[in-house]
């Protein structure tokens, strides 16, 4: 009964963090701001980062079902 939750935020968090790596890899190879008004080294770096850690805790919660 636990793994339902956990399953669910995993699937979450995988999707989250996908999207969001895809999107700033195309807002990146299209020469497109990834944030308004942010600096792009910045605010690509604080996108990849963010995208990787839903990754990482996706895969840590599909290893607590």
């Amino acid at each position: 009964m636990e793994s339902g939750p956990a399953i669910f935020t995993g699937s979450v968090f995988a999707l989250f963090g996908g999207g969001l790596l895809l999107w700033t890899a195309v807002r990146l190879r299209q020469r497109a701001p990834v944030a308004h008004g942010v600096h792009p080294v910045a605010s690509a770096a604080v996108a990849a980062f963010a995208g990787t850690s839903a990754l990482l805790l996706a895969v840590w919660c599909f290893t607590r079902t």
